[in-house]
């Protein structure tokens, strides 16, 4: 009995033993912030809470991306009881515009040597067209416009319009907000925002604007053993020596995802869709155009509701195909046709409405499918206007004026052979076996001739 006591006690030491500290999830975060990679985020974030993870650690190198998106992702940093550190990695990464953001949301702040952050200036989306934000002026600079009675700015300076000014002045407060919330420099991350400023890792450790400096996730996780961390009003301790790192990658879903909200997959996805039902409804039966129609239309409609997108650029490539379907249909020697390529094009140059890197639509893209369409059309309505001026060669109309013999004749009727068909012909002048006639009427099966002249 007393043997069975104690092995049990060694197994329950060496289960603990075993067990060690909480495991610690890496995510990988690059490119472009957007729908995917805020759902990847969100995803991983409540798959490590499962898990009992007792830190998240987000590995970034993104050059900016969406607000909405960015967004999401800082909802999901705050609300989580799982602590979260952004870490700028590896060696020549950066966390520019949303990466910045995020950074300043997380529990912890590092950036591996050799990488930057900042320049966090909202881009102009959606609303009325207007300069970017104002940008600083040396000192110079700015006390000669201040001297200047008419308040000349800097030669450099570009004033910002409303609209500007109220993102910027949101944008602003919404990173001083992050920064206070985690004892950050206020001051720079305001100044990220307003005058699109950037850090090196040592510049943003001095600076206070982050915490640590880790050559990579490894050396990050030995400098937080111990630290301890206030996370929805309770108090964390981290052990993180030993702790087993999961690295959860992007899955089908967030490849799926990322791949149809690419602006020119989702471009692509678009045209497909409306040529091919347009396909199926001037050809029903084929089935299959309509079907892959369909499913491309409605991925490319899912994908532009999770981006920005200009409503009027939709309309205007919708409109520029109707005018050059309408010119198979109704010839109107090209007019029709050149309207809708240069609505096509414009609407495509709208559609996308940021200057969000990443998120807009390749000019290539842009040029290959309007010329497609274009010398598709042109082709064809060359060829319609070819065929137009090609002489009749069947029917009543190709009859007129077609040459005949004579086989049998009398006092202004008889029969000629005319296009190899036997025909009864009348004449207003006496008619002769042998003798050539021209067609010059048609009265149902009577075909209305006179001498050909030689």
């Amino acid at each position: 009995m007393r043997g069975i006591f104690v092995a049990l006690i060694f197994g329950f030491v060496a289960g603990v033993a075993q067990a060690g500290p909480a495991p610690v999830v890496l995510l990988p975060v690059t490119g472009a912030i957007g729908p995917a990679s805020a759902d990847f985020v969100i995803r991983g974030l409540k798959r490590a809470e499962k898990q009992g993870a007792q830190l998240v650690v987000l590995q970034m190198d993104t050059p900016g991306g969406l607000d909405t998106s960015m967004r999401q992702i800082i909802k999901g940093i705050l609300g989580s009881p799982v602590p979260v550190a952004a870490f700028v990695a590896p060696g020549g990464a950066r966390a520019a515009s949303a990466g910045t953001y995020i950074l300043y949301a997380a529990h912890i702040a590092a950036m591996a040597p050799g990488t930057n952050l900042g320049a966090a200036t909202p881009v102009q989306i959606g609303g009325p067209p207007g300069g970017p934000p104002e940008r600083p002026r040396d000192k110079e600079a700015g006390d000669k416009a201040d001297k200047d009675e008419k308040g000349a700015r800097g030669r450099d300076s570009v004033p910002m319009d409303a609209m500007s000014k109220k993102m910027t002045h949101d944008a602003a407060a919404y990173i001083r907000g992050l920064a206070q919330m985690r004892g950050r420099n206020a001051e720079w991350a305001e100044r990220a925002v307003r005058e699109a400023v950037s850090l090196s890792a040592k510049e943003a450790l001095e600076l206070n604007v982050i915490e640590y400096i880790a050559d990579d996730a490894a050396h990050l996780l030995r400098q937080l053993e111990g630290k301890k961390l206030a996370v929805l009003g309770e108090e964390r301790k981290l052990e993180t020596t030993g702790a087993r790192v999961e690295q959860i990658n992007p899955d089908w879903r967030t490849e799926l995802l990322g791949f149809i909200t690419d602006p020119n997959i989702a471009y692509i996805l678009l045209l497909i869709g409306i040529y091919g039902l347009f396909f199926e409804f001037s050809n029903p039966g084929y089935v299959l155009p309509g079907v892959a129609g369909a499913i491309c239309l409605l991925l490319a409609l899912f994908a532009f509701q999770l981006m920005p997108v200009s409503y009027a650029g939709l309309a205007l490539i919708v409109l520029g195909i109707a005018f050059m379907v309408a010119e198979l249909f109704f010839p109107a020697f090209g007019s029709l046709g050149v309207g809708g390529v240069i609505a096509f094009v414009i609407g495509s140059v709208m559609l996308i409405d940021t200057e969000v890197p990443g998120y807009a639509i390749a000019w290539p893209v842009i040029g290959a499918v309007a010329a497609t369409s274009a010398l598709f059309l042109f082709f064809v309505v060359g060829a319609a206007l070819k065929a137009r001026r090609r002489p009749v060669v069947s029917g009543r109309e190709q009859m007129i004026g077609a040459v005949g013999e004579v086989l049998e004749g009398s006092a202004g009727e008889g029969l000629a052979r005319v296009q190899g068909e036997i025909w009864t012909v009348k004449s207003a002048t006496p008619l002769t076996a042998g003798q050539r006639v021209r067609v010059t009427a048609i009265d149902g099966l009577t075909l209305t001739v006179s001498p050909e002249e030689h």
